[in-house]
């Protein structure tokens, strides 16, 4: 079997319709397709849905579940808010800037941008409590083939000691990342 790409994401939202405008609206997304249905196609239960559809570009497509009769959403609440979320590349930092000042304009609080060296980043809560990122690339030539080199023994070590490994330290400590000084230990 070979997976081809992504069919779709799907999450939980309040309100499809709210759901649908702001990723529309805010995010640039297309809104694709709808399906609605009394019952559940795989388990018969009779549980009326709408299932919505978005654009995510490239193929890539962001789906929402509005279920009117189930109790209200909440969130996994022992792991931390920053740990679920989805993120989506943007083109530029320009655009990154641009969209931040959208959301904000549109009363949506955005962290950031946040600088994670390989990439930039911003955060923020849809109308659901999901959170969302969007980033744009910064990474220099070499640092995505040093990080994949060193991605083997970073899990091995994290798998013993449950720290943080060393081998990719350059990512957060300020280092200057230089491709040729990693050249010489592959």
């Amino acid at each position: 079997m070979a997976i081809k790409r992504i069919h779709h994401v799907a999450y939980r939202c309040n309100d499809a319709k709210e759901t649908v405008e702001f990723y529309r609206d805010m995010l640039g997304m297309d809104f694709q397709l709808a399906i609605a249905e009394n019952e559940v196609p795989s388990t018969k239960a009779p549980d009326p849905y709408m299932h919505v559809f978005l654009d995510a570009g490239q193929g890539n497509v962001l789906a929402f579940f509005e279920l009117p009769n189930s109790p209200k959403m909440g969130r996994d609440v022992n792991t931390p808010e920053w740990v679920q979320h989805i993120a989506f590349e943007v083109e530029s930092m320009d655009e990154l800037l641009a969209t931040k000042t959208k959301l904000e304009d549109a009363g949506v609080e955005v962290l950031g941008p946040v600088n994670h060296t390989i990439f930039k980043s911003i955060y923020f809560f849809d109308p659901n409590g999901h959170r969302m990122e969007l980033a744009a690339q910064t990474a220099k030539p070499g640092m995505m083939a040093e990080l994949k080199r060193v991605a083997p023994a970073m899990l091995d070590e994290w798998a013993i000691t449950k720290k943080a490994p060393n081998h990719a330290a350059w990512l957060h400590n300020g280092a200057d990342f230089d491709e040729k000084s990693f050249l010489g230990d592959k």
